[in-house]
């Protein structure tokens, strides 16, 4: 490793890719300026007809030298090709719906699902380069059958209700602000109970578990398994009571078996947070923003192993400083307006709207009116491989090194 790190010039040069710029010095401040230099990083090797031939060699037995790699394996910091972005809720559902008009949901397609594509992520239907979201649509009285992968899904709900997930046979009611789960391996369809249509997002680790190789697909009934219309699971009925086990249940499981957390538990949960604020306890991730995080209630981690979902509110006026974080995020803002900040770029969001936000690209939240969002993130997969790290400038940042 050089002192101060360095980047490789651009491997187009005839055979000058072994050439590097080197950072003198590391900045301290935002405003620090970085100065470069060019050295010779292959000793002043001369450009040869025999180092043109051994070039040619690498290519002509699949190598590839470092010294033309390193920028892009191995930047000094994470450099992601997905960008930053915004998704109306307003031109979603209105495409969304043509969708319903036009496109018959069965089995082939399996989901009216309408994948949000990142523009920096071409030729992909991926959020970002770890997570899957997606708008789906059912009409009035429609199936989607029911199959089964091996990637992790959730549902949550911004507005309607009438719709049944049907989870291991289980049927589970969708509502506005709910958070409905399918672990990996559980046979799952939905069924619409009403004459009117509903949409809401799908977030998978699809694009984890596709770049190593791990999905498995099965196809299951044509029809859900259990067409009813419950006002409560089976699951819930066994794990939704706070603080309390089942004895039947005591081995830890890999995902929650919880398959349904309730709005009216979300809201409470954050209102709480903000009162204990106002009488002065602790109670909040920052003044006036109120957070939880959806949880395993056999393990006390994330819902599921490659899935991190959360609820953020800020209350008229609060805003969040700005952050690095190493992961990626997409957001939906579940109810009220305000300001996003992605990547220096100001964004109005509103109910509905969905954001991405890719690894290491700073952004900050401002409320106008109370401010609901939604976020889930590859998170587990970070922390589980210790990649965890935060950056907020102006704090003391205890993993930077």
């Amino acid at each position: 490793m050089l002192p101060g790190g360095g980047r490789w010039l651009d491997a187009a040069e005839p055979f000058r890719a072994g050439r590097l710029a080197v950072i003198v010095g590391i900045p301290t401040t935002d405003d620090d300026v970085i100065e470069e230099r060019i050295v010779d990083q292959m000793d002043g090797t001369a450009d040869t007809p025999e180092l043109q031939q051994l070039y040619a060699d690498f290519a002509a037995n699949d190598l590839a030298p470092l010294w033309t790699q390193r920028d892009d394996l191995m930047p000094l910091s994470p450099a992601p090709k997905a960008v930053p972005h915004v998704w109306r809720w307003k031109t979603l559902y209105d495409i969304a719906e043509r969708s319903g008009e036009l496109v018959p949901v069965g089995r082939g397609g399996e989901r009216r699902a309408l994948g949000l594509a990142n523009p920096g992520l071409p030729g992909t239907a991926y959020a970002t380069p770890t997570l899957w979201c997606a708008i789906q649509y059912l009409g009035g009285h429609e199936t989607a059958p029911e199959h089964r992968h091996s990637q992790n899904a959730f549902r949550f709900v911004v507005e309607g209700e009438g719709v049944w997930t049907v989870v291991n046979g289980d049927p589970v009611a969708m509502r506005r602000g709910d958070l409905l789960l399918t672990p990996g391996w559980n046979f799952h369809g939905h069924h619409n109970d009403t004459d009117q249509p509903m949409a809401w997002i799908d977030g998978l680790d699809v694009p984890f578990s596709h770049y190593a190789d791990v999905g498995f697909f099965e196809f299951g009934s044509e029809r859900v398994t259990d067409e009813a219309s419950p006002d409560v699971s089976r699951a819930e009925r066994l794990w939704a009571h706070p603080g309390l086990r089942p004895l039947s249940g005591l081995e830890d499981q890999t995902s929650s078996p919880l398959s349904a957390y309730r709005w009216e538990h979300t809201d409470r949960a954050l209102t709480e947070q903000l009162r204990l604020e106002d009488e002065g306890y602790p109670a909040t991730v920052e003044q006036g923003h109120a957070a939880i995080r959806y949880t395993n209630p056999t393990t006390g981690g994330d819902v599921m192993p490659t899935l991190r979902c959360e609820f953020h509110r800020l209350r008229a006026g609060a805003e969040t400083p700005a952050r690095h974080e190493v992961g990626s995020s997409v957001w939906q803002v579940f109810e009220g307006d305000g300001t996003v900040v992605l990547g220096g770029t100001e964004h109005r969001v509103g109910t509905g709207d969905l954001f991405a936000v890719p690894s290491w690209v700073p952004w900050s939240l401002h409320a106008d009116s109370q401010f609901d969002l939604f976020r889930f993130s590859d998170g587990p997969i970070i922390d589980r491989l210790q990649f965890t790290r935060t950056y907020v400038p102006g704090q003391r940042n205890e993993d930077l090194p």
